[in-house]
């Protein structure tokens, strides 16, 4: 079935197609969720607050964008406006176990050799920083875009992407 479809029938109550858009989106917004909080845990938890989000927001999908262009959204704006557990000014690099869920991001693994890889440097970068750089250079945000995600001006988001390029080179030059 397609997402709108799902979407519509998951709207009206059908866990079964509810469950379908799960599967089919949970990792992509876990992807994001820890990416944009810096933490594996965080990132879990913010899963699930998505996915509970959606389907108490599923009445009001229209369907005038995709469903993942509006679950992307609604991950977005859960993770900007998540209250800061333990947070620290720059997050730190877990190290630990997979998640047990569906979400196991092995592109994040530890390198052998001791490599830092580009997913724990961006994991590395400032809060602000870390957000920018994932909306604008992964998820392909435009400036104006991610200025009204978190209510900055397209000047202060092009700062914050240069700033947080300067710091990935720095953290994988060493």
């Amino acid at each position: 079935m397609s997402d709108f479809t799902d979407a519509a029938l998951a709207a009206e109550g059908d866990r079964e197609a509810f469950e379908r858009l799960y599967r089919r989106y949970v990792i992509r917004v876990y992807s994001l969720c820890r990416r944009l909080s810096g933490s594996r845990t965080q990132g879990e938890e913010l899963t699930r607050e998505v996915f509970l989000r959606a389907w108490e927001k599923l009445p009001e999908f229209r369907g005038q964008t995709a469903y993942g262009t509006w679950l992307r959204r609604l991950a977005i704006d859960v993770v900007v406006n998540a209250p800061k557990v333990g947070a620290t000014p720059t997050a730190r690099i877990e190290q630990g176990d997979p998640p047990t869920e569906p979400w196991n991001d092995a592109a994040s693994a530890p390198h052998d050799d001791g490599r830092l890889d580009l997913s724990q440097a961006i994991e590395s970068l400032p809060e602000g920083a870390r957000r920018i750089v994932v909306l604008h250079d992964v998820e392909g945000y435009k400036h104006d875009e991610i200025a009204e995600i978190f209510g900055i001006t397209v000047g202060g988001s092009k700062a914050q992407l240069r700033r947080a390029r300067l710091l990935l080179r720095e953290t994988l030059a060493r």
